[in-house]
């Protein structure tokens, strides 16, 4: 039995707020720390900070404790859409890598939130 996806981002400490609620399937190899998590429409999520991400139907990256690296299928808005390639977790703030690094409040991650769908990803 698989563990529910924020039961796994809570032991690798990140903040179960990543990925909008309706991500509850992945696929994590213990081995290679690949993680490809699976969301049924490709959609949105704004965070109590005002950010932004949208989501692909499917993001994959390598899971190491406290970040999220080699990152497809996600992007944030700084202006324009950016694509995201890396997660890193450091106490209270997140850092996203999107070509350059922004560091964003923990805390408004840590909350599950709906994603809202969008024709194009």
């Amino acid at each position: 039995m698989q563990k529910r996806l924020t039961e796994l981002l809570k032991e690798h400490d990140l903040p179960v707020g990543i990925f909008p609620r309706e991500a509850t399937n992945y696929e994590f190899d213990e081995q290679t720390k690949k993680l490809t998590v699976f969301i049924p429409s490709i959609c949105e999520v704004g965070y109590r900070d005002s950010s932004v991400l949208r989501f692909s139907t499917s993001v994959t990256g390598y899971l190491e404790k406290g970040k999220l690296t080699d990152v497809e299928g996600l992007k944030t808005k700084v202006m324009i859409w950016v694509k995201v390639t890396c997660i890193a977790s450091e106490r209270s703030k997140l850092h996203f890598t999107a070509g350059f690094k922004k560091t964003r409040n923990r805390e408004a991650y840590e909350v599950c939130r709906d994603g809202i769908a969008v024709d194009k990803f």
